[in-house]
């Protein structure tokens, strides 16, 4: 049965992002008495998929686990049971994990404000609404949360606006359509090239993934059909240190034109000259198969590296004897092959911003000192965190290496500790308007990770299972 057939089983945020409720409320829960819990989470109403396709909602609630709180309410949550290793050990449980990821020096576990030992939460109740009633409807469930055996860690708010991140840049614009209906065949020529649509299997557990099968799910008493990942990352951006040194760099005419490179995109979201396709804020028709040496996107660019939008060939459709030639590996270069195909590590994000907003389109000018931190809610679904989540994040974000450079991380996100060789990672290669290659040295950290862990967003069934007992 397809996905779209299953709605009022799947949690609404598999398929919306909920842009006209643009405040949100992040209620990170432990659990103190599983019965009292099971009792009081029994009476949130989630929002289904069905739900948000039938009517306007002016609220939604949707509900999270970590493998701690499936523990805690009596669930088996280890890959014996169907569920994830990675999803079992967490995000912050091995050490390699965190070096992998980037979570080390000032992005290491043990500073952040969540996430670990007794701030590891149980729960995750996502709670959306207008900008003018999140505070209230956030203060609604803490208030009902006396009694109702579990206990409030944080609550992590965002007030908008959306569709623009703490940096000032457009955000949000590039995310992978999902094959609801079944529609798509995984595999064939078609996939050398880069494509949009995803298989459903690649979001929701219990269907049809990009390499043509079910995998591996918490299939026991069905807990698993229809849920997903969900990974949840706070990360804080040091608005006035990304723009004081954006300035510095390139001054202040220049200042703007510089953080567009490094992003990627436009500020207002355009994707960079030269790359084919559509133009315009928002315009997602472009590729990088024209651009190969990063003469007009650079190959480090964070919008390249989140997604390379690359095919299953790097040589694309070619005809029938090429096509066979670039198979065996006797055409084509070793950069060439050295990203992998981007269909096999897609993440739907549903994060959200928090704090101010930095500068406006076309402004060069330091902006004033925060008065409060500026950061986003990163949040993602993935029905494979190894594959899709880590994979993107350790290989192509906090990697030196990617498509083969060397002592650059991603220009946004990188934490600039040396690589295990010992090797400077704070560059950023790029060409000018000219077109002359150009090295930035020196670039700072930008963005600190602040908490984060790994839940398990449950089907409405798998749900009712779950708070069973």
């Amino acid at each position: 049965m397809a996905a779209s057939d299953q709605a009022a089983d799947i949690q609404a945020m598999t398929e919306r992002g909920f842009g006209s409720l643009d405040g949100a409320s992040y209620l990170l829960l432990s659990i103190d008495d599983a019965a009292r819990a099971r009792t009081w989470l029994r009476t949130l109403a989630v929002t289904s998929l069905a739900d948000a396709r039938s009517s306007k909602l002016d609220r939604v609630c949707q509900i999270a686990f970590t493998a701690s709180g499936l523990a805690a309410l009596g669930i088996a949550a280890d890959a014996a049971h169907g569920f994830a290793p990675e999803f079992a050990e967490g995000m912050a449980g091995n050490e390699r994990r965190s070096h992998r990821l980037g979570d080390e020096g000032e992005n290491a576990p043990d500073k952040w404000y969540w996430g670990v030992a007794d701030t590891e939460p149980h729960v995750l109740v996502v709670l959306l609404a207008p900008v003018a009633a999140i505070a209230a409807v956030e203060a609604e469930h803490v208030a009902a949360l006396t009694g109702a055996g579990c206990a409030l860690i944080r609550a992590n708010r965002s007030n908008g606006p959306l569709g623009r991140e703490p940096f000032g840049f457009a955000d949000g614009l590039s995310q992978p359509e999902v094959d609801w209906d079944g529609q798509l065949v995984p595999g064939g020529a078609k996939d050398r090239l880069y494509r949009n649509t995803l298989a459903a299997g690649e979001v929701l557990l219990g269907h049809t993934n990009e390499y043509g099968f079910v995998p591996a799910w918490p299939s026991e008493r069905e807990i698993g059909r229809n849920g997903t990942y969900l990974v949840y990352r706070q990360l804080e951006q040091d608005v006035h240190g990304f723009w004081r040194w954006l300035r510095e760099q390139a001054g202040k005419a220049g200042a703007v034109g510089l953080g567009e490179t490094m992003i990627g995109r436009g500020i207002d979201g355009a994707p960079q000259p030269g790359l084919g396709g559509a133009a315009g804020p928002g315009a997602n028709d472009f590729g990088f198969g024209q651009d190969p040496d990063g003469l007009a996107c650079p190959i480090g660019a964070h919008i390249r590296r989140a997604n390379p939008r690359s095919g299953d060939d790097p040589q694309g459709r070619r005809g029938f004897l090429r096509d066979v030639i670039s198979s065996l590996g006797l055409k084509g270069s070793a950069m060439q092959d050295a990203v992998a195909s981007a269909r096999f590590h897609r993440i739907l994000r549903r994060g959200r911003p928090y704090g101010p907003i930095g500068l406006p389109a076309g402004a060069g000018d330091d902006p004033p000192t925060p008065v409060e931190p500026s950061g986003l809610h990163f949040i993602c679904l993935n029905a494979s965190i190894a594959r899709q989540f880590e994979f993107v994040q350790g290989a192509w974000v906090a990697s030196a290496y990617f498509a083969g450079l060397s002592g650059e991380q991603d220009p946004i996100l990188g934490n600039r500790l040396p690589a295990s060789g010992g090797g400077a990672t704070d560059a950023f290669h790029y060409a000018d308007a000219e077109g002359c290659p150009r090295l930035a040295t020196g670039l700072p950290q930008f963005v600190t990770v602040r908490g984060g862990a790994y839940f398990f967003l449950p089907g409405l069934a798998g749900l009712a299972q779950i708070l069973a007992g």
